[in-house]
């Protein structure tokens, strides 16, 4: 891919640089203009290609201008040298030219273009291509889609949007270089967690009618854009997919959504309601409105935990803090109904969550304990293929006598391999597992002495 992104950079980048050749040429009268720059100076061809940037330009149906936008935002990260012919001083006005764009940076040395310096570039002093160009930055445009590149906010409100920097994001800048897109960290900015997890989807245990329905979704990945564009159903459907896992504490809900993303070759993001909903006005939007941002058109599922922090129910409206709750409930749904990936949201009991959001999901998923032959799999499959268990150990005498989940059964495995470990051996004991289970017990106010 470093090969590939190089190579194809290299006579993309020299494109670039003939075309802004020809540019200043005909702006300063040197060679007449005879016609549209870009289509005096044909784009290099990416067809045969296989780089992630000639794939992305394909995918996107992106023309040659729309190229050269792309290549601006590129060119500072990957050859910045590029741009300094642009740092002309103006002789009649002793400084540069307002025309070409640009903005000095706080460390950067060279020259940051904007979208004046696009427009001047594809469209010169001509006001009807200026005014095309322009519509490049819309909302709707394929870099507003993608978010592969953006118009920085200028200085003020009252400064024309085009004198903002052109900025590509830092996950295309190292798609478009290395080849691998880099993951957002998780942070003020983003906070969301990337999930991600070595088991397979036969690795789930769970109830065949759970599993059907998670079925639902892994169909919305595979058919979803064909029903709703090819069989024209994009009028009356909503462009995502949203559901609810509820059930306890430790049967797969998150396991489930990671293997779902795994399986449709998607990044699953898990946002924890509970952490970022803000008691200060207006922080909660702000919080959850940058992963959306990033998420839209990219094939991502926003798993977020604990819903009740936000959807559970509210039996009256008492003061300011309740109302502003009510508005950050309305803006999330109202994010959820236009995004068009797939969005999970979870809960330990569906009884916590407010009906009135409930009939909105498309698919509501109930995540019940696992049956005693369903706890029998789980300890058969929870133990390390170096460990042994001692043969006083029944499994199914514990999968029977113990109504536990899957994340408890997994707990009592750890703290059991660890005392292996401990001993200087690998045999897991009968006493180790019981100790795990008394703990766990204790933790849901159970005992030993309780349970059946």
């Amino acid at each position: 891919m470093l090969t590939e992104n190089a190579r194809d950079l290299e006579q993309e980048l020299d494109w670039l640089a003939r075309v802004l050749d020809a540019r200043l040429k005909s702006y300063f009268g040197r060679e007449p203009a005879g016609g549209p720059i870009p289509e005096k100076v044909p784009a290099p061809s990416l067809d045969a290609s296989r780089s992630p940037y000639a794939e992305f330009v394909r995918q996107n149906q992106i023309g040659p201008e729309l190229r050269l936008v792309l290549l601006l935002a590129l060119v500072p990260h990957v050859r910045p040298q590029l741009l300094d012919v642009l740092w002309v001083r103006n002789e009649a006005t002793q400084r540069g030219f307002t025309e070409f764009g640009g903005v000095h940076a706080t460390t950067h040395g060279g020259f940051l273009p904007t979208g004046e310096t696009a427009v001047f570039l594809l469209a010169g002093e001509d006001l009807a291509s200026r005014f095309r160009v322009m519509r490049f930055f819309d909302g709707e445009g394929v870099l507003a889609r993608t978010d592969v590149v953006r118009l920085e906010t200028s200085g003020g409100s009252a400064e024309p949007e085009l004198s903002g920097a052109l900025s590509m994001s830092r996950e295309f800048v190292q798609r478009f270089t290395s080849g691998a897109a880099r993951s957002p960290s998780f942070g003020a900015d983003f906070p969301a967690r990337l999930l991600r997890t070595g088991l397979a989807w036969r690795d789930l245990v769970l109830p065949a009618s759970t599993l059907a329905e998670l079925e639902e979704i892994k169909a919305w990945f595979e058919y979803g854009h064909v029903l709703l564009h090819d069989w024209g159903m994009h009028s009356k459907l909503r462009p995502g997919f949203t559901c609810l896992f509820h059930g306890p504490p430790g049967t797969g809900k998150t396991l489930a959504a990671c293997l779902l993303g795994k399986h449709c070759n998607s990044e699953v993001y898990r946002v924890d309601l509970a952490s970022i909903v803000s008691k200060y006005v207006g922080e909660t939007e702000k919080n959850l409105s940058r992963v959306f941002d990033l998420a839209e058109h990219r094939r991502w599922i926003l798993f977020f935990d604990e819903a009740d922090a936000l959807f559970g129910k509210r039996t009256r409206v008492d003061d300011a803090h309740d109302r502003y709750a009510n508005q950050e409930v309305s803006f999330l749904l109202q994010r959820i109904e236009d995004f068009d990936g797939v969005v999970i949201l979870a809960s330990n009991m569906k009884t916590n969550i407010d009906d009135a959001f409930a009939r909105r999901f498309q698919a509501v998923v109930q995540f019940s304990m696992p049956r005693p032959h369903e706890r029998l799999r789980l300890w058969r499959e929870a133990f390390s293929s170096k460990a042994t268990l001692d043969p006083r150990i029944d499994l199914r005498r514990l999968a029977d006598r113990f109504e536990v989940s899957g994340g408890v059964i997994m707990n009592v495995v750890r703290h059991a391999s660890l005392m292996a470990l401990r001993r200087g051996g690998g045999t897991i004991l009968e006493e180790d597992l019981e100790e795990g289970i008394r703990r766990e017990l204790l933790k849901e106010g159970r005992t030993l002495s309780t349970v059946s």
